[in-house]
Formats: structure tokens, sequence, C-alpha cells
């Protein structure tokens, strides 16, 4: 006799529900982690991003709507999508302005069809909202995701062929655990200052009384409720020295950064470079790497598509 045909139901696309917050946050978990080792995002940290995005403080308050979507298979959340629309107020940026935004979008790899699906209803809503522009991202509610990382190439196939183009640059992503940064005393007549600095704790090299150059590093990456499962997590949030300054003022610099962030408990640093500056494997990138850092990924930030 022969077997009879397995049955494939339609995926169903639908609003998000407050019953799928373990699934969604599973499946957001699954691809950050695959971004960067061990982050992950609690199921309260998950929904508050639905809702805003305190932590976006310049255009979170540019948000007039938000909807959120997803795909599902025999009860099985297979695909999620978050949308934002901006105002069209003079307050808001001209390059946001009116426009949207698919803030991110997951899907099972292997779930490309019922992706299609969802991402059509989601260039719907774009459409309903009367947006002018629509943009697209991977920013998700954990430390150093964002834009198309190269380890989602199927987000990357699912916006090209809804339309979307890459038209911004490339970031690289280095990490590096605290214990593999430079130690040892401050060389003689440098001195490393620690001040309060505009995006984090800012450590300064003075010689003579000139300034050299400062680092910041960022300690409060993690709320308590979104913090990696394998320790803490800093980064690098500004690296100001000039490209000719002699190697032993980074290193010192970041070896009293690694001091002062094993006093944090925090066990590994993020650092972001431009893509450009890292063409010919100089500058910053080549830099960072001298000094224990490695390359974790690239990311593709800034796609947009006009709307038809």
């Amino acid at each position: 006799m022969p077997a009879r045909p397995v049955d494939h139901p339609a995926p169903r696309v639908r609003p998000f529900r407050r019953s799928d917050r373990d699934q969604l946050t599973d499946l957001l978990n699954r691809h950050a982690a695959a971004v960067l080792p061990g982050v992950s995002a609690s199921v309260n940290t998950v929904l508050g991003s639905l809702e805003q995005r305190p932590d976006e403080y310049v255009t979170d308050p540019w948000v007039a709507d938000r909807a959120t979507l997803v795909a599902e298979e025999r009860s099985r959340l297979v695909a999620a999508a978050h949308l934002l629309r901006y105002r069209d107020d003079a307050d808001v940026d001209p390059s946001y302005r009116g426009s949207g935004s698919v803030e991110w979008f997951l899907h099972v790899p292997a779930a490309a069809g019922p992706a299609d699906h969802l991402m059509a209803a989601c260039l719907a809503q774009l459409a309903t909202w009367n947006t002018r522009l629509w943009h697209a991202d991977g920013n998700l509610p954990v430390p150093g995701v964002y834009g198309v990382p190269e380890p989602w190439p199927h987000v990357r196939a699912l916006y090209e062929r809804a339309g979307f183009r890459h038209t911004g640059g490339t970031e690289t992503l280095l990490l590096a655990t605290v214990r593999e940064l430079p130690t040892g005393p401050t060389p003689h007549g440098l001195t490393v200052g620690r001040t309060l600095g505009g995006l984090g704790t800012r450590l300064t090299a003075r010689r003579d009384g000139h300034t050299l150059g400062h680092l910041e590093v960022d300690t409060g990456l993690e709320r308590a409720e979104r913090r990696s499962r394998d320790g803490a997590l800093a980064d690098l949030a500004d690296v100001d020295l000039p490209d000719d300054a002699p190697d032993e003022v980074f290193a010192a610099l970041l070896a009293r950064a690694a001091e002062w962030l094993r006093w944090c408990g925090v066990d590994r640093v993020l650092a972001y470079v431009d893509g450009a500056e890292d063409a010919d494997d100089t500058g910053e990138a080549e830099r960072l790497r001298r000094h224990g850092f490695a390359e974790v990924t690239r990311t593709a930030r800034g796609w947009t598509r006009a709307r038809s």
C-alpha cells in the first residue's frame, strides 16, 4: 500500500501573543549565541524590548508605532519580526523621519517558506503605516548583536529576497578575555588616570603633563536579568589614541582597564571597528589583535528598501 503524502499545513502568520514569550526568547537567544558566545536575554528583557528600548535613547523617542509578528507551524514558532514606525515630525532625524523598520527578523534556517510569508506580512504592515522608506536590521536586546552578522546567512538571504539592499558599512566585532589583555606596571614616566567619560569609565594616559590618549570601558552592558550565562561582558566604548602612538601607551591603558574590569567581575571585553578601517589589516583592528583581541564576526549595517 503506497505511503500517504505528509500533510504540510500552510504556516500561520499572526500578531505576537504573550503566550509566545518562551518560544520567542529561545529563538532570539539562539540567534544571539551564534554571534557572541554565551550572550542571552531573559524573557522579561525580550518582552520589555517589544515595548521600548531605553538603551536606544536617541532613536527610541522617535518611534510612533511598534508591532511584533510571528509565523508558526504545528504550534511551533518558526519565525518572528519586530517592526517600528518612526514619527514624521521635525524633531526626528531626516534619515528616520516617516520611515519604517524591520528592527529584527529571526527564523529557523530550515523555515525559509514560513519566513517569506512572514516577511510579506511585514511589508504589508509597513505599507499600511504609509512609511516612505523601509529599513532592516538585526538589533537584538543583547550586547553586540545588530546589523546582519555573518552567522546569519539565512536572514541576509531573506532580506535580499524581500528587496532590501545593504547600503551601509560593515563592522568588525572583536572579543578578548580579560586575562588575555596586557598586564604589568605602567612604564616609567607614563601615568594612567581614571575619570568618568561620556560612555563609561575613562582611562587617560599622560606623560610630562601632556595627554596622549584615552579609552573608555562600559561595564553597564548587561543588566542583571540579561547577564551572559558564563560571566559578565563589557566593551571598549571609545578609543581615542593617535595611530602613531607608541604601543606601550595602548598596552598601559589596556593593562589598567583589565585591572579595573577584574575588580568589576568582568571576564570578557568586546570591541568594534569599522570595516573600511580594517581593509588592509592596519589601524585599530590590528592594534587590538596585537593586544589580545580576536575577531568574532563581521556585521553588515544599513539595509534599505524603497517602498513599492
